[in-house]
């Protein structure tokens, strides 16, 4: 007994300390995402650098009850920290700020709202994270071992297929455990079920650095179909430029 004992704590002391070997071995990233990137606005500005008018949904495939809901929104509400939620943060004209919070955990930060998103690389730990709902849910990365072809697109969900080639190495972030938020300034709403999939593209262009975020929300509550958007920024030198604000509660 005493011989089965030890034995039993062996391995159990065996397999927490694999455990935790697993947990703090670095992520190996194909690319570099830490720093300061600032959004470059170059499509959909009326709907982007302000906050549109009330019933003014364009280009989005809201269903009736997402017009409806979004048709309960007042002036009053502008400003709000629901327009900052994880399905239209990196839609703001906003600087991001990354970071390695840990060694399996990707941290971006947004100066405008003042919101924190973190990409977790293990499963395990994004099971801790997933208590309660949040803004920005719990969020799963993995990068892509290969080029792939998805749908890239505009609001109003038209698409193009696009094959990765050697300069893009995305990043997937699968985002789920959201509380209810908008797609818009303007109260267009993304339920609190919606799922929510991005892909981080890197690439350069001469001495500049880019990434482009495209963004998928499946949210059958208020959409009629997938929503496709794309959202491009540019690497700065340093954060001389990071001026945090937060949003309106």
């Amino acid at each position: 007994m005493k011989r089965s004992g030890m034995w039993l704590a062996a391995a159990l002391a065996a397999a927490v300390a694999s455990e935790a070997a697993a947990q703090s071995t670095p992520v190996p990233a194909p690319v570099d995402l830490t720093g300061y990137w600032a959004s470059v606005v170059t499509e959909d500005w009326p709907w982007r650098m302000h906050t549109p008018p009330k019933g003014d949904y364009a280009s989005l495939p809201l269903n009736a009850e997402g017009t409806r809901v979004a048709n309960i929104w007042t002036e009053a509400q502008d400003g709000s920290c629901l327009a900052f939620g994880a399905a239209a943060v990196l839609r703001m004209p906003t600087r991001v700020h990354l970071t390695w919070q840990d060694e399996r955990t990707l941290k971006l930060e947004t100066d405008n709202g003042q919101q924190t998103r973190l990409f977790h690389f293990d499963t395990a730990t994004a099971t801790r994270a997933s208590a309660a709902r949040s803004l920005q849910g719990t969020s799963v990365a993995e990068w892509q071992e290969s080029p792939v072809v998805r749908a890239r697109g505009t609001e109003g969900g038209e698409t193009s297929a696009r094959v990765g080639d050697g300069a893009w190495t995305p990043l997937k972030v699968t985002t789920t455990n959201l509380t209810a938020a908008w797609l818009r300034p303007n109260g267009v709403p993304v339920s609190e079920d919606a799922v929510l999939t991005e892909y981080f593209d890197w690439f350069s262009e001469g001495r500049e650095q880019w990434f482009v975020v495209t963004t998928m929300v499946d949210d059958p509550k208020y959409l009629n179909e997938r929503l496709v958007i794309s959202s491009n920024f540019r690497r700065e030198p340093n954060g001389a430029k990071w001026a945090p604000q937060p949003c309106k509660g």
